[in-house]
Parts: C-alpha cells; structure tokens; sequence
C-alpha cells in the first residue's frame, strides 16, 4: 500500500468496517475481461457468502475462474476545498479489499449457515428456510487469502 498511513491493520477494525457495510462488490475474470457486481452478503471468519440464481453469468464465470477480489467501502464523503481549488479536494472514507477463492456450497447445512449470516448482516431476525428456498438459490462462499483495510479522516 503506497499510504502506509491510511492502512488499516487491525482485524477487528476491518470486520467492524465489514460488520457496517450493507454492499459488497465482487469482482471477477471472464478470459481477459473483468466483471464486477454489487451483492448483498455475510461474513464471519475470513469466509464471504453470498446467494445467485442458480444460473448466470457471474456462476459461469467462477466455474471457469474461481478467483475472486471483494471490495467494500463506507463512510464515503466529499471534502471540499474552502477556497474553491480542485486539485485541494479530498475523500474520507473506510475500504476493505480482499481476494480469494469462490466455491459454490452443496453442503445443506452450509448452506444455511452461509444464508443465515447473509441475513444477519441486515436483520437481528431469525429466519428459516423451506427447501424450495434453499433449492432456489446457489451459495457461494469466499475464502479470504488476503485482506488490507485502508481509511481517510480527513
């Protein structure tokens, strides 16, 4: 990271800046093409999960490349310069990016674990799910190889 200063190194710092988040886009590599997707998502333990139709490009795509980077961000806002200069401007915010490997979840009680945590991330509700429900969507998981934090307070 150029700004050794705006990284952030502390894991609980980073999963809290996860914890808040309510986006996560997903890149990934068609061949020589990049794709990237916002999603809804879960997290715990340097594992991601997040749910598909059970067909589609972005499943297409894993199957053919697994490796994935993750990006979330919050926080964002605009500091403007008082005296009007562009070139003064500046963002605060607080990032996570994070690669590693996607894998589709055949496992029933992964599955619900995965989807459970997906919806923690948005409600303290507990949920259950009928077998249509689970039928109905694919489940992916990310294992997380690497993970960097980086932050402006400006």
């Amino acid at each position: 990271m150029r700004r050794n200063e705006k990284e952030i190194k502390d894991l609980s710092v980073i999963e809290s800046i996860i914890k808040k988040a309510k986006v996560m886009r997903l890149a990934l590599c068609d061949g020589n093409q990049p794709y990237i997707i916002p999603l809804n998502f879960g997290y715990l333990n340097h594992v991601f999960y997040f749910h598909s139709a059970n067909e589609g490009k972005k499943l297409e795509i894993i199957q053919k490349n697994p490796l994935v980077c993750i990006e979330i961000d919050d926080e964002i806002g605009i500091v403007s310069d008082p005296k009007g200069k562009a070139c003064n401007w500046s963002a605060t915010y607080e990032s996570i990016i994070a690669s590693g490997k996607a894998e589709i979840v055949l496992d029933k009680q992964e599955k619900i674990k995965g989807m459970d945590l997906i919806m923690k991330q948005y409600s303290e509700n507990q949920f259950e799910y009928g077998e249509n429900a689970l039928n109905g969507v694919t489940l992916v998981k990310i294992v997380v190889n690497q993970m960097t934090g980086k932050e402006s307070k400006k």
